[in-house]
């Protein structure tokens, strides 16, 4: 889960070493990853009897591990990255150093879950979704480290500040986590396949198979929801709708503030965002009872006006005074009630399929 807070729209400044990478990571700035704790007694009160076939199927795919021979490096990774250009190399670093953080969180969150409860099937399966999010970060350091950047990620544990999420708060946060990670790795592997003389590191090869672990992790709050219905009614639904639009209106403002990256990818943002935000709503309707109406042109106009609101928020930021502070307030106060409009815009209400599970076929 991301928030919007203060961040320059440029990276006015190389991450250079292993500590300022890791304080990079470690920093509560905008749109960062954040470390999540929970009630684990609620979470041992969670009953899969009525989605129980399902379950089971779902847990013996991940004990099978798909991907257990996948991440491993090739030759490519020994290449010369040195040429690449210092624009597009530190907008690289920063894209991995988030990711790294956005992974190496979810292996915490899940470990402790396995950890700290009791109920046999939650523990199995945050157990082998913990194992997953490891495997990723690990990963991910180690491409950081070919650029003499590494992030302790042991360190994050102790540096980062821990958020308190209600249980469902983490149903609803994770699945569309997982779920846009699966449709924005699948919509950037499926454009190198299209023009693969823009892959500019091979790591983007990975994403294929790796991206099927982020939809199988989103199948399996899918299935942990449906089997637990009172998380999905009554008032939820109005919660629903709100992670919907956080989710969906952080990711258009976080990656409009990095267009050159995205230009760098072979996208131009607005296309990308639009494909990746659709895609993920489509997937929803597995388990979610509302969408948000991306058809209308209302949505987007105000997603747009969050960004222009954010970059004016940053650009305070930048001078002292009480005219700066009220202009900020200002700008923080049209941030809010833009959001309310947002919330307040008509919602589609779905029906929900008998069998839950979806395969990645995108």
């Amino acid at each position: 889960m991301y928030q919007i807070t203060n961040e320059q729209p440029e990276i006015t400044a190389p991450i250079a070493t292993a500590a300022e990478s890791t304080a990079a990571a470690a920093q509560d700035a905008a749109l960062n990853p954040r470390f999540y704790t929970t009630d684990y007694d609620e979470l041992n009160k969670l009953d899969f009897t009525l989605l129980r076939d399902q379950w089971d199927s779902l847990v013996a795919e991940f004990k099978s591990d798909p991907n257990r021979h996948h991440f491993k490096r090739t030759p490519e990774f020994d290449e010369d990255f040195s040429k690449m250009p210092p624009a597009l190399r530190q907008e690289f670093v920063d894209f991995l150093v988030s990711s790294v953080t956005a992974e190496f969180s979810g292996c915490i969150l899940y470990a402790e879950i396995k950890k700290r409860c009791k109920n046999p099937d939650v523990r199995e399966l945050f157990g082998y979704m913990s194992r997953d999010e490891g495997r990723h970060a690990g990963f991910i350091n180690h491409t950081l480290n070919d650029f003499n950047v590494r992030v302790d990620l042991s360190f994050l544990t102790r540096a980062k500040k821990y958020t308190f999420f209600k249980p469902k708060f983490i149903y609803y946060a994770t699945y569309l986590s997982e779920k846009i990670g699966y449709a924005r790795y699948i919509t950037i592997f499926r454009n190198f396949e299209k023009h693969p003389d823009k892959r500019f590191h091979p790591i983007f090869k990975w994403f294929d198979n790796w991206c099927n672990d982020e939809f199988r992790h989103g199948e399996a709050f899918a299935v942990l929801m449906r089997a637990n219905p009172e998380t999905l009614q009554g008032i939820n639904k109005l919660i629903i709708r709100f992670f919907l639009l956080a989710v969906f209106c952080t990711m258009y403002v976080r990656d409009h503030l990095r267009t050159s990256f995205f230009k760098n990818l072979g996208f131009d943002v607005d296309d990308f965002d639009r494909r990746v935000i659709k895609l993920t709503s489509l997937i929803s309707k597995q388990v979610f009872p509302v969408s948000i109406d991306l058809e209308s042109p209302k949505i987007w106009e105000l997603f747009d006006k969050m960004y222009q609101l954010t970059v004016a928020i940053n650009e305070t930021s930048t001078h002292g005074g009480i005219g700066a502070f009220l202009r900020r307030t200002r700008l923080q106060a049209s941030v809010a009630v833009t959001f309310l409009r947002l919330f307040l815009h008509p919602v589609e209400h779905n029906v929900l399929p008998a069998n839950v599970r979806l395969e990645p076929v995108w």
